[in-house]
């Protein structure tokens, strides 16, 4: 199996790769970060057809030819907060391909809103009341995260695409393990092997060397033509991680070891809807070149309940950027940042989250990581100090409010400092966003039913 994205805006030419040359039974697409769906369900409602992610068509164009040519199956959770539409979507690009053949499957269960608005005092349903009921007015979205159980009856068909909205990452890849080898739903051990192997994996480059390139230090050769991982998995969970041979990149106990470790908070007990995967005996070893095998992965008993996300209206960020270069450029640079801090003080702001960054010089760091360091003077040991002064800043800010048009206020007080701040600011911009915050919550697993429709191209089938 082959993994064909890591995130919703990942480089599609690497997955054409694997679907042409990876000989793969599936290749696999997980698109979904924690508020992604908030976001897509949003614009759902602004447009009942969207919904879904963006790149689906794209994706499906470029690698459906060679799937169906190489009976490679797909399965993907680009279907975020519309699934079905995202289905209608594979079917017109597969019409459009030539391949009137084609069947979809969708999986559908795993949003949860209405349940949560319907009933969200009731114990024991959840496990957070107080929590949904402080946001109770501000949800856009509520997504239980489905394992691997909800996918087989669609692998159970014979479609050829198979497309969710939110399913926990690994479980995008144990389900095809499980469907393929025949594995019980209650074999903890070769399950939580399983999760590892979709651990490994679901992140895509970053197992081949995106992400962990550093130059000097941890070079990845051919890092533009960087290839996606593929994973050689035996019906007894062992696996080798390796990617195709003209592939840049690299797949070493390094690239695999920072991505096993990725994301992890106990790696003893890592939970997923299917399993409680235990890492921490895992052991990495190169058996060749890019092919390295992962064994030692084991599992218990799967949790009663799955994480639920929930995402919710949070305010408004005003944000706005300037520029400043040459000689005094940070000096000039931290005078803007205190003179719009002064004025949106002044206009009741003051109260409000802010970031007054230079970007270059505290932006991520902040103030604790030194401009200045203290060297000595070979000839007499005199200690005296070294100024870097930086030849360009950006000065940032950016202010959480409650509302669109104290957003735009902030927005345009940066701006002003055209002709209202310091000498030679340039290359000015401002932007207003809505903030979509997520919190978790738990859920009873049987308060949650998933369930499957097929596609083909002239009906939809329970």
């Amino acid at each position: 199996m082959g993994a064909g994205a890591g995130y919703a805006g990942d480089r599609i030419p690497p997955a054409l790769a694997l679907a042409e040359k990876g000989q793969l039974d599936y290749l696999v697409f997980e698109c979904l970060a924690e508020r992604t769906i908030a976001l897509a369900q949003l614009e759902k409602t602004q447009n009942p057809q969207r919904g879904f992610d963006p790149l689906l068509g794209a994706r499906m164009r470029a690698v459906l030819p060679a799937c169906m040519a190489n009976g490679t199956r797909i399965i993907t959770n680009m279907g975020a907060a519309n699934p079905l539409q995202a289905g209608r979507e594979v079917l017109a690009v597969a019409k459009e391909l030539g391949f009137y053949q084609v069947k979809v499957a969708v999986v559908l269960g795993d949003d949860v809103l209405e349940i949560l608005q319907a009933a969200y005092l009731s114990e024991p349903l959840m496990d957070s009341s107080q929590l949904v009921a402080d946001i109770q007015h501000l949800l856009v979205s509520a997504n239980a995260y489905l394992g691997a159980e909800a996918l087989l009856p669609a692998l159970q068909t014979d479609a050829h695409v198979i497309i969710s909205g939110r399913v926990a990452d690994p479980a995008l890849f144990l389900a095809p393990l499980m469907h393929h080898f025949k594995w019980r739903a209650d074999d903890w051990p070769l399950l939580g092997k399983g999760v590892m192997v979709g651990h490994l994996l679901e992140c895509a480059a970053q197992i081949t060397g995106g992400y962990f390139a550093d130059p000097g230090y941890k070079d990845v050769p051919n890092l533009a033509h960087l290839g996606y991982p593929l994973a050689e998995v035996s019906d007894n969970g062992e696996v080798i991680i390796t990617k195709l041979e003209d592939a840049g990149g690299c797949v070493t106990v390094q690239t695999c070891t920072e991505q096993l470790l990725y994301e992890i908070e106990d790696p003893t007990r890592y939970l997923q809807p299917d399993v409680v995967a235990d890492f921490s005996q895992v052991q990495l070893v190169q058996v060749g070149a890019d092919r390295v095998q992962a064994v030692g992965a084991s599992g218990t008993t799967r949790p009663d309940t799955l994480k639920v996300t929930l995402g919710y209206r949070d305010g408004f960020v005003g944000e706005g950027q300037m520029s400043y270069a040459g000689p005094g450029a940070q000096a000039r640079g931290q005078l803007a940042l205190d003179l719009v801090k002064a004025r949106l003080a002044e206009a009741g702001y003051g109260h409000f989250e802010a970031r007054y960054d230079l970007i270059g010089v505290n932006a991520i760091l902040g103030d604790s990581f030194p401009t200045k360091k203290s060297a000595h003077e070979s000839a007499h040991e005199l200690a005296h100090e070294i100024v870097y002064e930086p030849s360009e800043v950006r000065a940032r800010i950016a202010v959480r409010v409650n509302t669109q048009a104290e957003a735009q206020h902030v927005a345009n007080e940066v701006e002003a400092l055209y002709t209202n701040g310091p000498a030679s600011g340039g290359g000015a911009s401002k932007s207003v966003r809505e903030v979509i915050a997520a919190a978790s919550m738990l859920m009873p697993r049987g308060a949650i039913q998933a369930h499957t429709i097929l596609f083909d191209a002239s009906r939809e089938i329970d």
